[in-house]
This record gives C-alpha cells, structure tokens and sequence, in this order.
C-alpha cells in the first residue's frame, strides 16, 4: 500500500510539473524605440514564480524581478534601451524543467510618437457601437461570452459592432464630424448589460461580439484614411467582477477591499475638501462604483504599471488620437496623475479628456493640467482636457425657458462662460448638450427643432471641443426616466430590416433630413473656421433672452446671435460697435444673405440662431 501510494504520489506531481505553463503574458507584445525604454512583463500560470526567468537577447536587461503573495503571477522589469526590434525567447527554468516564451518587439510605425491628437479643431461623434450598427450579424453572440443576442430588451445586447462603425464612416463624415468617441470595445462578459461594455473582463481584447482586435485596428486606419481621429473610451476606475483576474488575484491590494465590497459614496469633492473625514474620502475613492465593478487599487505599483502599459498599448497598435477616461475624479488622485503623465510623455501631441460630472467650474479646473486652483494644494493632474458640466447643465433647461426671470434663460449660458479665467487652457474642454448617460435633448425639447438649432449653433460656436452623441442629428429621443436602455436606442437603418435608413438622404423622413442638413452644415463650415477652434470671445450680456457673443483672432471676426425668445427680436448695433468696427457687412450662414450692419439694427426671428462672417 505505502509503495503504491508513493508511486500514485510521484504520478500527480509528474502531471502537476507538466500542467506547468505560461497561460498569460501581458502586454503580449510591445515595441521597440519607445520614448520609455522599460517594460513590466506580468506572466500567468500555475506557480509560475517558483521559475528563474531568463532572456536569450543580451541586449534586453532584466532589471527586476517581483512576487506576490500569489504564486502564479510573476512580474519582470525589462529594458529595451540597447535593442531593436525583432522577436526573444523568455526563459522559465525550475530545476530541470523550463518554459520558453517567444516575445515580439515590433517596430513602430513612422511618426507614431508625434501622433495627433484630437483638440478644438474637431467635432467629437460619440457612439455606442451595441446601438449604431450591425455590420456583421455572424458575431452577435459567442459561444464563450454568457449574455447573448436580445433586441427586444432595452438592457440587451443588440448586435451593433465595429464593422458597423467601420460601414458608417462615411455618414459620419458627410456630418462634419472629424473624430469619433466610442463608448468601450473591450471584451464585457457580464451576465446582463454587458452591452455598454464599462465592466472589462479582459482589457487586452475586443469584445468578440463586437469583432476582433484587427477590427479595432482597421476601424483606425480607415478613419485615418478620411482625415477623421479616433478616441477610446478608456476606464482606470474599474474592471468588472467577471474580470479573468477576480478569480485569482495577483495580490490581495490589486483592487480596493473593506475587506470584500464597499460601494462608492460618489462625493468627489472629498478629493479636495480641506474638511473632509479621511473615512468620507476613502470611500469616495476606494469604493466599488456599483457591486459588479471592483474598483482598482492604482496606488498599488504593480496595478498602476499594468494600467499605463495597457493603455499605451492599445494607442501605439491601433494608431489611436486620443482618450476618454471614465470616472477620472473617481481615481486615486496621484495615482492617476502620474498614469496620465506617463503616456502625454510618450505621446506629446496626443489628448486625454476626462469625464469630471461636476456642476461647479472651480472643482472642474482643479483636474485639468495645471490648474491654479489644484495649486493651491500643489496638485496637478497632468490631465489636457475636462468636459464642460456646467454648460451641459444650463443646456438642458436653457432653451425651454422662453420668458425667464433673472437667473434663466440665456443669462445662464452667459454666467457659464464668466469663470471661463478658472481654465488653464479653456480650448480643451469638451462642450455637449448629452451623452449616454444624461437625459436626450430632443426629449427635453419635446422634439422642437428650433431649440435643437440654438443649441447646436451654441456648441459648434463657442471655445472648446464640441461632441454630439449619436441620433441628435435626426432627433432620436429617449426617455432616461425609463432607463439607460431608451436613451440609448438603436440607430434607425443600423439592422437589416429596419423601416427607416437615417444613414442615407432617401431612407430619412422630412423632419431627419431638417436636423441632419442644419447638423451638416453648422460643422462642415466649422471645419476650416480656425477663429472658431483657437480665436478670442467677448460676449455680451443677454437681453430679451438674446446673447450675443463675437469669435475673433487677427484676421476674422464672427457675430453670433441667439434668439432664445419665443418672438422675433430688433436689436441696436450700436451696442456691439467695440466688436462690430470697423466692419459694416457680413454674411449670415443659414439665411446665405448679405447683412448690413450700418443701418444701426438686426432683426432676428424667434427662436433662431444666426452666425454672421463680418466683412
């Protein structure tokens, strides 16, 4: 008996030594001549640290070698200073047994560190890529992935992907817009909601449902082909608890713990208050945004390393313009300092906006890169670009409010524009009117298309980097009272058998074409309108709920005019004249009529915008 045990002994270890391998190696590639030679490599298997790693290329260095608590996960520092591209073998050797690895360095495409990044020469199209359009219904469900095909279910997913993107480009284009802003790709394998994609199982792949991370790759260089930029929507916040890590943690600080769950207060501004309770703080921090996402530990070395590698990642393969991080004031706020600052090192030119749902400018500019305001607490985010809260507020109700008091109407979008000195570059941020998460305009309009004008006038008008989500530009409504799921509905003409194509001119009804030909026209003359994207703002105080504001730089000068009343407005030139001088002509954009401005008044109709080129 005790013979046959040893033996049986001797036998499971022979299985076990053989079940030894590398399941996971992260990043599964990288690059050589990269701005920041050195690389972490995290490597995956079955006690894998009880393996001495090696390289074959002596001209990589290993420069450190870390364990954690757990035994599958081993962490190695590298530099690639002294080497070039082409591939290495990783060595694992325990005793006799050892593991290889064959590891790519690519080489970087030419003037991939001096990529572009989107800025307020663009206009941001936000999608979400489940709600847009199917281009490929053979990957509306995986075999591997739980959540399957349900259109029938606002919550569901509904086969939209990036081949549909890809097949829409060009509408998207014909709009004016030049950069697209696509809620996450990454693979979600959450049992429900899965569709918007914010709770990541694996960071380092496309969701299959969606297509394939040469899909991904492919959507870039065909928007580059058009001169149009993409943005990724990228979260630092938190993963989702089906995660392929959550079952085996790499050490017990990977994520926040309490121990186990803690959800998230929400109160940001416990980031900055001098007053706040050190427990008010952590949990705002440190707590889970919702039960189904654990929120990351970025002040742990290791995860903050996987988190910035993971994100140059995806911008050196698929060509990348810029991000957008969610839940950026969620973050440890040093932590995330120092992710952002990582990757404008590698990519100077490049631009990161982040989501700060804040209704106060002050606590908006502490987060944008080197704000007085963080100062004052000697932080800075090293973040380029906040999106602009405050406006989107004012923007919801503004244009319902036709016979204001004091504080409504107009005078709200004035008063937004009056702390604009908060902003160390008031040129990046990002101006809306919705998203997919806020209420949809046209609801909030009750579909009028004389509100949705002045708004959209507003926005591609003022300084900053406009964005329009999907459907605005043909009306799509939504209640958010009903759910995520109404306000983000599908594009008409995105399926197979859809009764309406909003895609094309002939598929579109009366009142789409309407929106969708002002949309067009406001942004494609946007587009070489550089007083727009960098010029200089005097704005004057609203009066019968008309705001009248100028662009100008030292060679063009552009009149504004929104009518927010219910009644056609008269209104004296001799007011404006500091900005008007020493012009007497212009040209309205909409009407296409040539404007006298020495006769003294401007006639505007009621609830009608009018942007006037002086001449």
């Amino acid at each position: 008996m005790k013979k046959n045990g040893l033996i049986m002994v001797l036998f499971l270890t022979s299985i076990l030594m053989f079940s030894q391998k590398i399941e996971r190696i992260e990043p599964p590639f990288w690059w050589a001549e990269m701005h920041n030679p050195k690389l972490q490599l995290m490597i995956y298997g079955k006690d894998i640290a009880s393996f001495q790693p090696s390289i074959s290329n002596k001209s990589i260095e290993i420069t450190g070698i870390i364990k954690t608590e757990n035994p599958n996960y081993l962490f190695i520092d590298l530099n690639f200073e002294k080497s070039t591209a082409g591939t290495f073998d990783i060595l694992l050797k325990k005793g006799k047994k050892e593991l290889k690895y064959t590891y790519e360095l690519k080489q970087r495409e030419p003037n991939s560190a001096k990529r572009k990044g989107f800025d307020s020469s663009d206009v941001v199209y936000l999608l979400m890529p489940d709600r847009f359009a199917n281009g490929n219904p053979a990957n509306d469900s995986h075999p591997k992935l739980t959540e399957k095909l349900n259109r029938a279910y606002l919550g569901g997913r509904h086969g939209g992907d990036i081949q549909g993107i890809i097949n829409n480009l060009d509408y998207i284009n014909s709009l004016g817009a030049t950069a697209v802003w696509s809620t996450p790709l990454l693979e979600d394998n959450d049992d429900k909601y899965s569709y918007h994609t914010y709770a990541q199982s694996d960071v380092y792949k496309i969701d299959p449902r969606y297509g394939t991370n040469d899909d991904y790759k492919r959507l870039a260089d065909e928007m580059h082909q058009r001169g149009m930029k993409l943005i990724m929507d990228y979260v630092t916040n938190h993963w989702g608890l089906k995660h392929w890590m959550m079952n085996d943690l790499p050490t017990y600080t990977w994520i926040h713990q309490f121990p186990g769950y803690a959800n998230s207060n929400y109160r940001m501004t416990t980031q900055y208050d001098p007053n706040a309770s050190k427990i008010d703080a952590k949990y705002c921090m440190d707590g889970w945004f919702v039960s189904t996402m654990p929120d990351l530990n970025q002040s742990n070395p290791l995860m903050l390393n996987y988190l910035t590698q993971n994100a140059i990642w995806w911008i050196e393969f698929a060509g990348l313009n810029g991000l957008r991080v969610d839940t950026y004031s969620y973050n440890d706020k040093e932590a995330i300092a120092k992710w952002t600052k990582s990757i404008m090192e590698e990519y100077p030119n490049f631009n990161i906006v982040g989501e700060v749902w804040m209704y106060d400018q002050a606590q908006i500019s502490y987060w944008q890169k080197d704000s007085k305001i963080g100062a004052i607490q000697s932080y800075n985010s090293n973040l380029p670009s906040v999106m602009d809260f405050t406006l989107h507020n004012a923007i919801m109700t503004v244009f319902n409010e036709e016979n204001p008091n004091w504080n409504d109407g107009m005078i709200k979008v004035y008063e937004n524009f009056v702390n604009d000195f908060l902003y160390p570059d008031i040129n990046n941020i990002m101006v809306f009117a919705e998203n997919h998460d806020t209420p949809r305009i046209h609801h909030l309009y009750n579909g009028d298309v004389k509100k949705y004008q002045l708004a959209m006038t507003l926005l591609t008008t003022i300084r900053g980097i406009p964005q329009i989500y999907y459907g605005s530009e043909i009306g799509m409504t939504g209640d958010k009272n009903l759910g995520d799921g109404d306000i983000r509905r599908d594009f008409p003409g995105g399926w197979e058998g859809d009764a309406i194509n909003a895609f094309t001119q002939e598929g579109r009804t009366a009142k789409q074409n309407e929106l969708f030909n002002f949309t067009g026209k406001l942004f494609n003359w946007r587009k070489e309108k550089s007083v727009i994207h960098y010029g200089k703002t005097t704005h004057y105080i609203p009066e019968n709920n008309v705001y009248v504001y100028f662009r100008y730089n030292e060679s063009e000068k552009v009149m504004i005019v929104l009518n927010n009343s219910q009644k056609e407005q008269t209104i004296s030139l001799d007011r404006f004249k500091e900005s008007i001088q020493p012009h007497t002509k212009g040209f309205e954009l909409f009407s296409e009529q040539q404007i006298d401005l020495s006769k003294g008044t401007l006639v505007i109709p009621a609830k009608s915008p009018m942007i006037i080129e002086l001449k």
